[in-house]
């Protein structure tokens, strides 16, 4: 027979063989009886996902973290690392992950927080509740599912795209047999036809073991019934054994592997190149290959079979250990104490529950809802106690406030009073009645606490103030403070600023040395500056400079009397005049625009500029002063 009435053959067994080997593949894998051969029919689907999706190997290197243990903030930023790090595609199993355990946590304090909207009497119409990290995970998961919609679309229509290539590849491989060249000629059309299919891309998964199988079986065809050259073949045949024989090798390592799942990955790897990358081998090694290889394959399988189950052995235990701590949740909250600092305590100690029971790790998938089921249940019936309990011992808080209340008044109505024997016993008293009274809602707490200290510190610093002016110390320095400013009056300037500026800052420096002066008796103080008010407009210095001097002055004496508050108000009139220039100067440009179209010289522009230089000097000598008192507080 002739090579063409050889090619003419294979071509209608071809035909006839194609729809068999479909129809056959489906029922085989439908009708499969033997492990080994369901294993392979799992390997197939597992191969035909991943070669669906591109980026199966780098899914498989994604670290998947234990989730369930992680807070909701250490979610969000997980979410957001890996949405960041790796292609959308490759994250799906780990966003379902978080997202399922992002809600669990969610809903558990949502469902927290609508019974304590209850509990204070709240209409369940009105209730709401988010936080701020549910509002980023919602906007993360948002920005996730549009970069997965949108990957998906195109991918769909790549997926089509590329099947329709390599369905047009097979029908070029089906009329090899029937071009009349030579066999060298149709030889490299048919290895530039493998190379082609190589690169074709991925297919739908539900396509790929059918078409594959149609491709494989007119690659067979090509070399058994084609009657090539046989060095052609031959080489081909033994370049695929070898091939094949590497990765029997290597899967025959990998069934030693202690990592069946980094095991099992590059299965999955190993029987795409199988398909995908090699051809077939002599008919006298298929069978014997790839039954070795199917025998390590389910060997691999077992192992993880194996591995799992050991794995559910560990889920068993962390099921028990999370049973133990509903019970003991359970039992925490038979016990319902009475007072606020016990259920403080109770409150701890559901909280260090808590977080046992979310780091103990993953149980049985088919356990999981039910046990977060009743551990839910345990926390909300302890919830709901606690809350009764705030919800009366509000009442009493209320009641608490008003006593406090009480006590205020009678505070800022005495604080003034200088009836300092009879006052003063009230005032002691109404400080220690203010200690023996409870809890007032927090919200006011803050508030009527300053009010009541301000009154009480109020009328105790104008005792203090009293006490002081007997102080003998005091009197004498009030005496030397009195002869020195009378000296000063006296004194005459040399007219050399600098020898002037020093004297001036010796006096200071004497006046600040001679002490602290009855509290009634402070007003020298202020007739001490107008002295050296007087003093520094003789000398011919900047009015900066001038400033400085004696706003240090200024500030030192009020260091020097221990006076924080005064310190204070200068401070706050200090940034309020900062503000105030600002404005002014910011006003004054925004008059400058009207002039936009004025010459330099005109008389209204040169005014406002004047100003502006003029606040603007006045600005950094109230800077300054802000900055010196700042190192003196």
């Amino acid at each position: 027979m002739s090579t063409q009435d050889n090619l003419q053959q294979a071509d209608g067994n071809s035909k006839e063989k194609e729809e068999t080997i479909i129809n056959a593949t489906t029922e085989e894998q439908n009708n499969a009886t033997s492990d080994q051969d369901h294993i392979q029919n799992q390997m197939d689907e597992a191969v035909a996902e991943d070669s669906e999706d591109e980026t199966a190997a780098e899914r498989f290197d994604i670290e998947k973290k234990d989730y369930h243990a992680m807070s909701k903030d250490a979610l969000v930023s997980e979410f957001k690392n890996l949405l960041n790090s790796h292609k959308v595609q490759a994250i799906k199993e780990h966003v379902e992950e978080i997202k399922y355990e992002f809600n669990a946590k969610f809903n558990e304090e949502l469902e927290q927080k609508k019974e304590e909207f209850l509990a204070e009497g709240g209409n369940i119409i009105d209730f709401y509740y988010s936080t701020p990290i549910k509002k980023e995970f919602n906007s993360v998961y948002f920005d996730y599912k549009e970069k997965r919609n949108n990957y998906y679309q195109n991918l769909k229509k790549d997926l089509q795209s590329n099947l329709n290539k390599r369905l047009e590849i097979i029908e070029e491989l089906k009329g090899l047999l029937n071009l009349d060249e030579n066999i060298s000629s149709t030889y490299n059309h048919f290895k530039e036809i493998q190379e082609r299919w190589r690169n074709a891309g991925p297919i739908p998964r539900d396509r790929y073991n059918t078409v594959w199988n149609t491709y494989h079986h007119h690659t067979e065809n090509f070399y058994d019934f084609l009657h090539l050259n046989r060095d052609f073949r031959d080489l081909d045949f033994k370049h695929n054994l070898e091939q094949k024989l590497k990765i029997i090798d290597r899967a025959t390592e990998l069934a030693q592997e202690t990592d069946v799942n980094r095991a099992f990955r590059e299965l999955q790897l190993l029987h795409k190149m199988w398909k995908e990358d090699l051809g077939p081998v002599a008919k006298e090694h298929r069978e014997l290959i790839w039954q070795k290889f199917s025998e390590l394959t389910k060997q691999i399988h077992d192992n993880r079979q194996q591995y799992y189950k050991e794995i559910d052995k560990v889920y068993e235990q962390n099921l028990d250990v999370k049973r133990g701590i509903i019970a003991n949740i359970i039992e925490v909250s038979k016990d319902q104490p009475n007072n606020h600092k016990d259920w403080q305590n109770k409150i701890k100690e559901i909280e260090a529950l808590r977080e046992s029971f979310f780091n103990a790790g993953k149980v049985p998938s088919k356990v999981n809802e039910q046990t977060w089921s009743e551990f839910k249940t345990a926390v909300r019936d302890f919830n709901r106690n606690k809350n009764a309990f705030y919800k009366n011992l509000k009442k009493d808080q209320f009641e608490n406030l008003n006593k406090k209340l009480e006590l205020i008044r009678i505070a800022e109505e005495n604080k003034d009073s200088d009836d300092f024997e009879v006052v003063t016993p009230l005032m002691k008293k109404i400080q220690a009645d203010w200690r023996k009274i409870g809890h007032v809602p927090r919200k006011e707490s803050d508030k009527i606490w300053k009010r009541f200290k301000d009154a009480c510190n109020s009328y105790f610093d104008k005792i203090h103030a009293q006490r002081n002016e007997l102080n003998k110390e005091e009197e004498e320095a009030y005496t030397k403070k009195q002869n020195h400013l009378s000296a000063l009056k006296e004194l005459e300037l040399s007219g050399d600023p600098k020898v002037d500026i020093d004297v001036i800052k010796s006096n200071i420096n004497t006046w600040k040395s001679l002490g602290r002066v009855p509290y009634n008796k402070r007003s020298i103080e202020t007739d001490y500056n107008k002295v050296l008010d007087s003093l520094f407009e003789k000398l011919n210095m900047s009015r900066k400079e001038t400033e400085m001097v004696k706003f240090e002055n200024k500030v030192n004496s009020m260091t020097n009397q221990g006076d924080d508050r005064a310190l204070r108000n200068e401070q706050n009139f200090i940034r309020k005049k900062i503000d105030e220039v600002k404005g002014e100067i910011r006003q004054l440009e925004n008059n400058l625009l009207f002039f936009k179209n004025a010459k330099d010289d005109n008389p209204l522009v040169k005014e406002v500029r004047k100003n502006i230089a003029k606040h603007n000097d006045a600005l950094d000598t109230w800077k300054d002063k802000l900055n010196k008192l700042k190192q003196l507080m």
